[in-house]
């Protein structure tokens, strides 16, 4: 068990009421989550949220909104994680891309379908929460000092 946090990023797009997921394996089974992963060394969190979304669903994708941060203990394995979530407009779709391991399909789901289903954390369905109330801020709240030096 790692005794830091993992920073991780999520990615929340919507097209006519469906959510875009991931449906991947995970050390419990098969689960839904939103496209999502860990920031990378030398890379900004908003560079994060696109290369996670394209690896994950082929999704070409441009972040519009800050959401929130979530902070999770995962049961599973005892690893706490800091989320930075993020709504973003999805633009095209690749083709004959390869998904990250792990990754079974790229899916559009409505939020009661995603709700029936394995969740990958409480997070997932707590994001598309916020989404639906409106919880967007502006992409000011995020400054990349390496990009400006």
């Amino acid at each position: 068990m790692d005794d830091y946090p993992h920073v991780t990023v999520a990615a929340i797009a919507e097209k006519d009421g469906k959510f875009l997921f991931v449906r991947e394996e995970s050390d419990t089974g098969i689960v839904i989550n939103q496209p999502a992963g860990h920031l990378e060394s030398g890379e900004s969190i908003l560079d994060a949220v696109v290369r996670e979304t394209l690896e994950e669903t082929a999704w070409h994708v441009k972040p519009k909104a800050f959401l929130g941060v979530s902070q999770y203990r995962a049961p599973a394995n005892g690893v706490t994680y800091i989320r930075n979530s993020f709504v973003v407009d999805a633009l095209y779709q690749s083709e004959n891309v390869n998904l990250d391991d792990g990754i079974i399909e790229a899916l559009w789901l409505s939020p009661e379908e995603a709700s029936k289903m394995d969740l990958r954390s409480p997070l997932v369905m707590r994001d598309i929460h916020l989404y639906l109330t409106g919880a967007h801020y502006s992409l000011n709240l995020f400054y990349d000092h390496a990009a400006h030096t």
